[in-house]
């Protein structure tokens, strides 16, 4: 399992991005919390679809679960279309794989 978490910084004592298209950073972990690889959005800036863009991201990623403060409803539905779930979490990305460590 892969977990791609939207971060406004490269590691995981960053605070988790309130914008989940718009993320400056993906940090993708295994299930055991591994960092695997640190993601720089190129969808952060530009025009529209950004939400559609980082779904498909994410997907040849080959990514299950993507966490960000807030998901908007089409990127919601492209992650839906690909078979990716989604959580809306905030706080430190350290701390909210710790708590899904434990669920």
């Amino acid at each position: 399992m892969k977990i791609a978490i939207a971060s406004k910084g490269k590691d995981e004592n960053s605070e988790i991005s309130d914008q989940a298209g718009r993320s400056p950073y993906y940090l993708i972990f295994d299930e055991k919390g591994e960092l695997l690889e640190v993601i720089s959005n190129p969808f952060r800036i530009g025009g529209g679809g950004a939400g559609f863009a980082v779904a498909k991201m994410l997907a040849d990623r080959e990514v299950n679960l993507v966490i960000a403060g807030k998901i908007g409803d089409k990127m919601k539905g492209a992650l839906e279309t690909r078979g990716l779930k989604y959580q809306e979490k905030s706080g430190i990305v350290k701390e909210v794989l710790e708590e899904l460590k434990k669920s």
